[in-house]
């Protein structure tokens, strides 16, 4: 954690009570928003960990408008934390929509000095997290996350840039450190370790707390994710990548909230998305009224995990084989027919690797979900505590053998078939 909050100068909080003024000034955003000050309406509706965030709507239409707090909102005064995510966040977005286009919000305005972004309100979108909590049906996701994710990370990769190009984005990213140490810290070490900010479901959960902080092997396991997380700057990341960074309705899908984004390791970003579904899978037993009567939306979301992977892989690949243009696989040393057919294998021996560090990436964002600071509405939101933590023993029990026998779990057919066969043999915690 920083030492001291960080002062800026000019920098003041917004509120409801002067944003319209600010915004006033502001002449594409006023002419967006139509009509006077005393004619909008603001309010702060940011229930995220980090930020300030306030929805602002006029007689024409609507904005966004996301500020970082000098410290982590989540926890206060005490976690300062630097207003510079914004820029970063800012710079990531800007990046994605060049990539992907409309699956991010348009910017509008983007102020520096009060770290402070103004962007395009998704309206009837909501987060993706309570939509699935509802057993809510998203057709077109699994079509645009993996679009969203092989284009960022292709285009963004030495697959694709020349080496100079790469080395230039790394630099660019590279001072987002305090984000990238809060997963370093929360992801990668809390949870296998006494630490103040850890919390579970206790007392049902303290044996399984306990073993964590006593499992060599699960203690390995995760540090060598965490080495790979801090070495291997393979692609611009998102870096936050989960079903609360989705906005969407049934027809259209939004990525928000890159502000964790850094050059990092693939896997982490394909990782999160499959932990998210896998926790959603488990946490189904406890938000239904009638055993059983959620077993059809349970299966969609195996189903959906399973099209985002394949989906992935495959439009990674297609980028890959049509746009060689990066300076890692050099297109001139694979020529001919057996040159083509070395290139082709290769390729997929490297979607292999990926997948290996997707599977060992999902199971640690799983476990940091149950026994970590942050944790996911998917469980929190159950409220009998002894059904919660049957579903928390669930997601902890696959994340384990995901992340200390990653060989075992070749595909993710084979993902979902465990997932199916750990909530039929884990009972209760």
């Amino acid at each position: 954690m920083s030492a001291t909050i960080e002062i800026r100068e000019g920098y003041v909080p917004q509120s409801p009570a002067t944003l319209a003024a600010y915004l006033s000034g502001i002449p594409a955003v006023r002419s967006r928003l139509g009509g006077t000050e005393s004619q909008w309406s603001i309010a702060e509706v940011g229930d995220g960990n980090l930020n300030l965030v306030f929805i602002v709507k006029g007689p024409k239409g609507g904005v966004a408008v996301k500020q970082a707090l000098p410290y982590v909102r989540l926890v206060g005064e005490a976690w300062p934390l630097p207003l510079s995510r914004a820029h970063y966040e800012h710079m990531a977005l800007s990046e994605q929509a060049r990539l992907t286009g409309r699956l991010v919000p348009a910017i509008h305005h983007y102020d520096e000095k009060l770290a402070l972004i103004v962007m395009e309100l998704l309206e009837p979108h909501i987060i993706m997290r309570r939509g699935m909590i509802t057993a809510t049906l998203y057709p077109k996701f699994a079509e645009d996350i993996s679009t969203f994710m092989a284009r960022t990370l292709y285009f963004t990769s030495d697959l694709a840039l020349t080496a100079d190009r790469k080395k230039a984005m790394i630099a660019a990213f590279a001072g987002n450190t305090a984000l990238c140490k809060i997963t370093e810290d929360l992801i990668f070490t809390d949870p296998y370790r006494i630490a103040e900010l850890n919390r579970w479901t206790s007392p049902q959960l303290d044996s399984y707390a306990a073993r964590w902080r006593e499992d060599g092997a699960l203690k390995v396991a995760v540090s060598r994710l965490k080495l790979k997380f801090l070495s291997s700057a393979e692609a611009m990341l998102h870096g936050d990548l989960h079903t609360g960074s989705v906005m969407l309705t049934p027809e259209d899908t939004r990525i928000i909230d890159p502000e964790f984004a850094f050059m990092g390791p693939m896997g982490f970003d394909v990782g999160a998305v499959i932990a998210n579904f896998l926790i959603n899978y488990f946490s189904h037993d406890g938000h239904e009224d009638v055993p059983g009567e959620r077993d059809a939306y349970r299966e969609t979301v195996l189903t959906m995990m399973q099209q985002i992977w394949i989906l992935f892989r495959e439009k990674f690949l297609d980028l890959w084989r049509g746009n060689p243009a990066g300076d890692a696989y050099p297109i001139s040393l694979f020529q001919g027919e057996d040159g083509a057919a070395t290139l082709e294998a290769e390729r997929q021996a490297y979607m292999d690797r990926l997948w290996d560090d997707t599977v060992g990436f999902a199971a640690a964002k799983m476990i940091r979900r149950v026994l970590g600071l942050a944790h996911n509405i998917d469980l929190e939101w159950i409220k009998d505590a002894d059904r919660r933590a049957a579903c928390e023993a669930r997601v902890l029990t696959l994340a384990r053998d995901m992340m200390v026998n990653t060989t075992d779990y070749p595909s993710i057919t084979a993902v979902a078939d465990a997932a199916r066969r750990v909530r039929a043999e884990v009972k209760s915690y």
